[in-house]
């Protein structure tokens, strides 16, 4: 069942982008007077079409269901040579180089448009995010020798509001692929977790992060990392080793073997990581002070042994619902669109030189399992994920590669400054050298999804 998710939450989210990006492309060039043959989902031999419309446009449904396309009147692919003159106004090539270019840049652009309507719209409905407090500082990192300790609140980074957990994320992720020192607004917290009102603002070096941090925990390289919940004890399941050694849900767990235990995540890392061995157990029930012995038994997860004991611990942070009126939740969307379309260059330009890894290019197989997992997360994951891949999608085809819309923007371009159009045999050439370097990349980057799966 999971695997038939993965598979619908995929190719949901393909076919939205796919019809998206073409219709992108077949309403410009309505709109500039080329007539559209066919409009296809999926590439190679049409499995269904119809035909409708005042031009009576075949739209199809293909076999490979990667991709689609937009079939146009082109006398480069069609014998246009006993069409009357009517019809030959509207064939594409006979357009001025600006109508060709909005034609051709429609298709990106729609993928940016969708992007920002999908956040503009959770922006508005209030998307629930954890809130930036810090969890315990280790010694001995980047935070701590900031003078950060944990408890924390995150309220701005370089001037720049921070509400939630995935703003303080990307904005130090920006800083740090700039190797930029970032500038953290804070508002302390005493240990009884109140709040207090003074702010201070300290300097978090990231000079010491390599290109290996920033494809990974980078924030756990910084010493960051979201505070959770303190060590209370949820449902604590029948027949379990926590039922038999006394253990009641609302437990608050301070001390395991005399070391205290900082928070929930802190409990269920150190029950995992003891499997068979027994633990001593301080801690509150009620008013009450209790000791407990409890020994976890072994579990294996994936060929991996564990200690479970048989009881929930509540994980969920902080939460907030980030929210903003319509106007206001479309600026935020306009800017989250261009932030992460910038970033996504930004990443593409360090791989080239060689400064970050192409195992970052990832393929089919992850995309899918990505849209597995936040379709099995919640609608407002599973639109994230969507508008996400919507501007990966967008900047990936204004890309100068041949075959791709960005390669025939660069042909309209020099064409605009020499006032020539680029000679054909040029053009199939190119097109050659675009598709080596295209299925150069897919190979990439279905290898590093094999790579990924492999244990």
């Amino acid at each position: 069942m999971t695997l038939l998710q993965t598979l619908i939450a995929f190719f949901v989210a393909l076919g939205v982008l796919v019809v998206v990006h073409e219709l992108g492309h077949y309403w410009v060039a309505r709109w500039c007077g080329v007539k559209v043959l066919r409009f296809s989902v999926g590439m190679g031999k049409i499995v269904f079409s119809r035909r409708f419309g005042p031009d009576r446009t075949e739209w199809a449904l293909s076999m490979l269901p990667f991709g689609g396309y937009v079939k146009m009147l082109d006398a480069r692919e069609q014998d246009v040579s006993e069409l009357p003159p009517a019809e030959l106004a509207r064939e594409f090539t006979r357009q001025s180089v600006w109508k060709r270019i909005a034609i051709v840049a429609a298709g990106p652009l729609a993928n940016f448009l969708l992007a920002i309507a999908i956040f503009a719209g959770l922006y508005s409905y209030g998307m629930p995010e954890p809130i930036p407090r810090l969890r315990t500082v280790a010694q001995h990192t980047a935070a701590y020798d900031a003078g950060l300790r944990g408890g924390e609140l995150v309220k701005a980074v370089n001037g720049e509001s921070i509400q939630t957990w995935p703003d303080l994320r990307w904005s130090l992720l920006r800083l740090a692929l700039d190797q930029e020192p970032a500038r953290l607004e804070v508002q302390p917290s005493s240990r009884d977790g109140a709040g207090s009102t003074s702010a201070t603002t300290v300097s978090l070096s990231l000079s010491g992060l390599s290109t290996d941090d920033l494809e990974g925990d980078f924030l756990g390289r910084l010493g960051i990392d979201l505070a959770r919940p303190k060590a209370v004890l949820g449902r604590v399941l029948a027949g379990g080793a926590a039922m038999h050694a006394g253990l009641k849900e609302g437990d608050r767990i301070f001390r395991i073997n005399g070391a205290p235990v900082e928070d929930g995540l802190a409990l269920v890392e150190l029950v995992r990581a003891s499997a068979g061995k027994p633990l001593h157990i301080d801690g509150v029930r009620g008013a009450t002070a209790f000791h407990a012995t409890v020994t976890p038994v072994n579990y294996t997860k994936n060929g991996q042994t564990i200690g479970r004991i048989g009881v929930e611990v509540p994980l969920t942070p902080e939460m907030t619902v980030a929210s903003a009126p319509p106007l206001a939740a479309f600026g935020k969307a306009a800017k989250r669109t261009w932030d992460t379309s910038v970033l996504t260059l930004e990443m593409l330009g360090k791989m080239i030189v060689g400064k970050v890894s192409w195992k970052n290019i990832t393929g089919p197989i992850t995309i899918a399992d990505y849209a597995g997992q936040t379709a099995r997360i919640g609608a407002i994951s599973y639109l994230t994920f969507i508008a996400l891949i919507s501007i990966s999608l967008g900047v990936m085809n204004l890309l100068p590669i041949p075959v791709l819309d960005g390669g025939l923007l660069l042909y309209y371009s020099l064409e605009v400054l020499t006032g020539r159009a680029i000679p054909e045999r040029f053009g199939e050439i190119a097109q050659r050298a675009g598709v080596g370097i295209l299925m150069t990349l897919m190979a990439v980057a279905v290898f590093n999804d094999i790579v990924r799966l492999m244990p």
